[in-house]
């Protein structure tokens, strides 16, 4: 017993000179140090979009959320984070909240763009993608194209002249069996 008390000892001693416990010897990760400042949640979500990890960056922008406070910024993020994660309806309110806060935030503006146009409804989402143009004015690429698909989607389509339905009527075959067949 005292060997293996006095073997722990020299080990615990040779840990601390040699830099303590945590040091790295190059295949094990340092240890973590609890007094550095942690890396802004928004950074951090910023870069888990850009990897497609849109779940793990909704959390760090709910982090942001609980230590910047709720603004503009963070709403557009955890609105774009929605978005991504295909819940539009929560996307969508998130989004008009941060035009609530903020109602010249350009990203705000162009994601609750990308929302409408995503649910269908591309006059509205030109009407703010024209808004978020405005006011980047004109610097965006993605903007612009934004607003040229949103302007060619909601533009009415061209009058082909009267398109012919199909008439339909129902013919029995056999007992109690109907048909739907066409009549062109």
């Amino acid at each position: 017993m005292r060997i293996s008390g006095a073997c722990l000892a020299l080990a615990l001693l040779a840990a601390c000179q040699s830099g303590g416990l945590g040091a790295s010897d190059g295949r094990t990760p340092p240890g973590v140090d609890s007094r550095a400042e942690g890396e802004d949640g928004l950074i951090v979500g910023h870069r888990l979009m850009e990897a497609g990890e849109y779940e793990l960056a909704l959390k760090a922008y709910m982090r942001a959320a609980g230590e910047v406070g709720v603004n503009s910024d963070v709403l557009s993020a955890i609105g774009s984070a929605n978005l991504r994660l295909g819940r539009l309806g929560q996307a969508e309110q998130i989004l008009r909240q941060a035009l609530k806060e903020d109602p010249t935030f350009v990203p705000a503006l162009n994601n609750l763009g990308v929302v409408l146009m995503e649910q269908g409804k591309p006059a509205e989402a030109r009407v703010i993608f024209q808004q978020a143009y405005a006011l980047d004015s004109g610097q965006s690429d993605s903007i612009r194209e934004n607003l040229r698909l949103a302007i060619a989607q909601s533009a009415p389509s061209v009058y082909d002249g009267p398109q012919e339905e199909p008439n339909f009527s129902l013919v029995r075959r056999g007992q109690g069996q109907f048909v739907l067949l066409s009549q062109l």
